[in-house]
């Protein structure tokens, strides 16, 4: 991740403290967000042989995208029919919760736009939504909270981050950890927005859990 979403004023570094209250948020999001996924991919039995029978048929279509989605990413398929979903559970964590980062990154350098010449805060999303006469192209009107509506947009910005027919983003969180991830994303201070480098310390924070593991491990990369 790099900072050139963003205008080139004249940014400083990330405060220290600032920086350990985002080393904090980060790698609590992930916990929260890899329990959310992991919670959410077994709810439609995407490691499963066979899918349920209570499956909605948009849900049995949803859950063979992800299934797909998750053997490009290595998930592996067993003869029986049963399917890895560690790496997808990681993907979809690592894509819900940067996503909403990104939504506020934009909002707070007034770049979350909503068309060429509107500029969008995440309150003003949450109003949008409510607005059944307002004229929204299709993705938009599916939006039913400010956030979700405020990742659509942030993925149409940045349509080589997040692809916004990826089925990653059909997966929904359960409204308890949906809100603690927001929590944290509003919680944080509007100068971490505005360092030259706090992307970039996202994403070394994100990595951390992993690097604990693997030199618990002793494995050699």
């Amino acid at each position: 991740m790099t900072m050139s979403i963003m205008p080139n004023h004249t940014r400083q570094p990330l405060d220290k403290s600032l920086r350990s209250k985002l080393e904090k948020v980060v790698i609590d999001a992930r916990d929260i967000a890899e329990k959310a996924a992991s919670q959410a991919l077994e709810r439609l039995g995407v490691g499963d042989a066979k899918p349920a029978e209570y499956l909605s048929d948009d849900q049995r279509r949803l859950r063979t995208r992800l299934r797909a989605h998750g053997r490009q990413l290595g998930d592996a398929k067993a003869p029986n029919g049963q399917q890895a979903i560690k790496k997808l559970v990681t993907e979809v964590a690592y894509e819900h919760w940067h996503r909403m980062l990104f939504a506020r990154f934009l909002e707070q350098n007034n770049l979350l736009m909503y068309d060429e010449h509107t500029p969008l805060t995440l309150a003003e999303c949450g109003e949008l939504v409510q607005d059944p006469d307002l004229a929204r192209d299709d993705l938009e009107r599916a939006c039913e909270t400010g956030w979700e509506l405020a990742g659509v947009l942030a993925s149409k910005m940045l349509p080589q981050i997040f692809r916004v027919d990826s089925p990653v983003f059909e997966l929904e969180f359960a409204p308890e950890h949906q809100r603690s991830l927001e929590k944290l994303v509003i919680g944080l201070s509007p100068e971490t927005f505005q360092a030259q480098d706090s992307l970039g310390w996202v994403y070394q924070f994100w990595q951390s859990k992993r690097k604990e593991e693997v030199n618990k491990s002793e494995v050699k990369i």
